[in-house]
C-alpha cells in the first residue's frame, strides 16, 4: 500500500514550457497574465490588474497564448501608463514633482540614488541605512542583532 501511495503522489513531469521575454524579464509561458506581469520589478498586483482593465486583456489567459500585438500594447503601456497616480511607484518624484512609473533596472538605480541622497544629507533615514539598522521605526531590542552565535546553553547540550 505504501508503494501505491508513493506512485499516487509523485511529482508531475513538466511539459515543454516556453519562456516569454517581457520588458527584459523571462517569464514562464504557463503562468497566467496577472501572475507573470508581477514578476517584473516595479509591477505590482494592483498595477497589473489596472493594466489588464485598461487594455481589456483577459487576466486569466496564459502568457504564451498572448499575441505579439498584445505584448506590444503591454510594453507601450508600461512605458507610459494611463492609470491614476496612486498606482504609480514614484509619486511626486523628488526631481520634478511628477508622478512616474519605473520598472526594471531604472527602478533599482533610482532607489539606490535615493538612498545615497539620504545618506549624503545625513537625514535620519540615511543614518539608519548607513548603520544597517531598520529604517521604518521597528523595535530593535530583540531583532536586527548582529554577530549571532549559538547560545552557551546550546554548547553544553552537545
Amino acid at each position: 500500500m505504501a508503494e501505491e501511495e508513493k506512485k499516487k503522489y509523485q511529482k508531475k513531469e513538466e511539459d515543454d514550457v516556453s519562456l516569454i521575454r517581457v520588458l527584459g524579464k523571462d517569464i514562464r509561458g504557463d503562468k497566467k497574465l496577472m501572475a507573470g506581469l508581477t514578476q517584473i520589478k516595479g509591477i505590482s498586483w494592483a498595477f497589473a490588474n489596472g493594466m489588464c482593465k485598461v487594455l481589456k486583456l483577459d487576466e486569466k489567459k496564459k502568457i504564451q497564448d498572448i499575441s505579439a500585438e498584445e505584448m506590444k500594447k503591454i510594453e507601450d503601456f508600461v512605458k507610459n501608463p494611463e492609470v491614476p497616480g496612486f498606482l504609480k511607484n514614484r509619486q511626486k518624484d523628488f526631481e520634478d514633482g511628477e508622478d512616474r512609473h519605473l520598472t526594471g533596472a531604472d527602478l533599482k538605480l533610482r532607489s539606490e540614488f535615493d538612498v545615497k541622497r539620504l545618506k549624503k544629507i545625513k537625514s535620519y533615514k540615511g543614518v539608519r541605512h548607513s548603520a544597517n539598522l531598520p529604517v521604518r521605526g521597528q523595535k530593535t531590542r530583540s531583532n536586527f542583532r548582529r554577530n549571532r552565535k549559538p547560545s552557551v546553553a546550546a554548547g553544553k547540550k552537545k
